[in-house]
């Protein structure tokens, strides 16, 4: 998706976002200027990710070092790079690793920022701005990559400290107005989430056990370093890593109530205040007495092993939900001069736009418009009459859908292709792939009999 949009031209770009996505227009914004100053390339695309990545790890450290010491915050780093979710978003063209290194790096600034409130002496007035001036910025880039990074401002809110509170809400304001015009164009929008569902109960209980494991994790640290406040701290590292990992994800869950909207990567940047109790749990071992001790490294032992199998397999295509790439091969195998592509469902055609020097040569027997003459994500459909008049006269006819058992919203048109394909065709093959199949049909007059075995299967 981010491939095909930010590839586009200014003006069409712009256009495109007046009608869907905006909520990501300034990650396209910015692609867009690294595919002109590079080239169109997959390095180019997850380059930005996998670097934001290596900044985020970096803010945790020295985030956790300001605020419990060298260890603990070499460690939260550490901890927080070998985490599957980070891994998995730093090899993807999206936002969400920005965004969390944009929150982690305010965070860090908030600290300072706050140390000026409470100096005991005047503080030049242009040097206490500075720290402030920094959180606001970090503050409004995050938000304006992806809206819920304003949920990291509630547990600003929640931990900031009263002396700094009024400086708090004078810069939080500030970083409200400036996003609220891309929020209610996002709001006006909101169909294209139409896809979220409610949050399921695996969901509810994958947080819960998450949550219970870090407020051990708070408890374990309390004793330590990451319990106490010191002169050059307005608040420990206990007092915002617990609030930062539990209430972005509970409150987008309790949103959902209401609208659905809870996606995990939604609030990735809540894994930093998991990796800094981490950091600091670990930081606490040498204390421990030799039983506990050796518990804790055989724990820290078995993590590592069940991470490494992880690690590999978030490298591996297999990782993906949409192989995209299998797709086109199997797509650029299997189709002839002659032959048509449908795709059951209009926003499955996104699936082509990974490899549009593939499907460029492949007729499409639904399309009318290109995603990018309709200026939108899937392009623009014939009439259902239009579309059947080419499927009946198609040779033979790829059917791009699904994986079995997946369903999506259906409405008359793809019910429409469903029927001609049922009455007209029978299908004579079905290649899996991950995350969709390809279901090949033939005219019924030229069917074999094994063909209409497999059909009937």
């Amino acid at each position: 998706m981010t491939l095909e949009l930010a590839s586009r031209s200014l003006p069409d770009l712009l256009q495109t976002l007046g009608n869907i996505d905006a909520v990501h227009g300034a990650y396209y914004f910015l692609m867009h200027a690294l595919f002109g100053l590079f080239g169109t390339d997959l390095l180019v695309l997850r380059l930005p990710s996998v670097l934001a990545s290596a900044l985020a790890a970096a803010g945790v450290t020295a985030l956790g070092i300001r605020l419990a010491g060298t260890r603990a915050g070499i460690l939260a780093g550490l901890s927080f790079a070998v985490l599957p979710d980070v891994q998995r978003y730093s090899q993807e063209g999206r936002s969400y690793s920005m965004v969390c290194a944009l929150v982690v790096w305010a965070t860090y600034f908030l600290v300072s920022a706050a140390l000026t409130c409470r100096a005991p002496v005047i503080i030049e007035h242009r040097r206490s701005m500075a720290p402030w001036i920094a959180y606001g910025t970090l503050m409004l880039a995050a938000c304006i990559l992806h809206q819920f990074a304003a949920l990291a401002l509630v547990v600003h809110a929640f931990v900031v400290t009263d002396y700094a509170r009024r400086a708090w809400a004078y810069t939080a304001l500030l970083v409200a107005a400036g996003v609220a015009p891309l929020a209610a164009l996002g709001m006006a929008q909101s169909r294209q989430v139409a896809w979220i569902e409610g949050v399921t109960g695996s969901e509810y209980q994958r947080f819960a056990i998450l949550a219970s494991f870090a407020m051990v994790l708070s408890y374990f640290a309390s004793s330590g370093n990451a319990g106490k406040i010191s002169p050059e701290t307005p608040f420990s590292l206990r007092a915002i890593a617990l609030p930062l990992f539990v209430l972005p994800t509970a409150l987008l869950m309790l949103i959902s109530l209401y609208k659905p909207f809870y996606v995990e990567r939604y609030v990735l940047y809540g894994l930093v205040g998991l990796a800094l109790l981490l950091g600091a749990a670990l930081d606490r071992m040498p204390e421990l007495g030799p039983n506990l001790r050796v518990t804790g490294v055989i724990v820290v032992a078995l993590a590592i092993a069940l991470l490494i199998p992880e690690s590999l397999k978030l490298r591996a295509p297999e990782s993906r939900s949409d192989n995209v790439t299998d797709l086109a091969v199997v797509l650029s195998r299997e189709y002839a001069p002659g032959d048509g592509i449908l795709y059951l469902s209009v926003k499955r055609r996104a699936w082509s736009l990974a490899y549009p020097s593939v499907n460029s040569g492949m007729f499409d027997l639904a399309q009318e418009l290109t995603p990018e003459a309709s200026h939108d994500l899937y392009g623009t459909e014939l009439p259902s009459p239009q579309i059947r008049a080419r499927m009946r006269s198609s040779a033979r006819i790829l059917v791009v859908a699904e994986p079995k058992g997946i369903h999506v919203e259906s409405g008359g048109t793809e019910l429409m292709k469903q029927r001609v394909l049922a009455e007209y065709f029978t299908r004579a093959l079905t290649i899996q792939v991950d995350g969709a199949q390809v279901m090949i049909y033939e005219p019924r007059t030229t069917a074999t009999a094994a063909e209409l075995a497999v059909s009937q299967e």
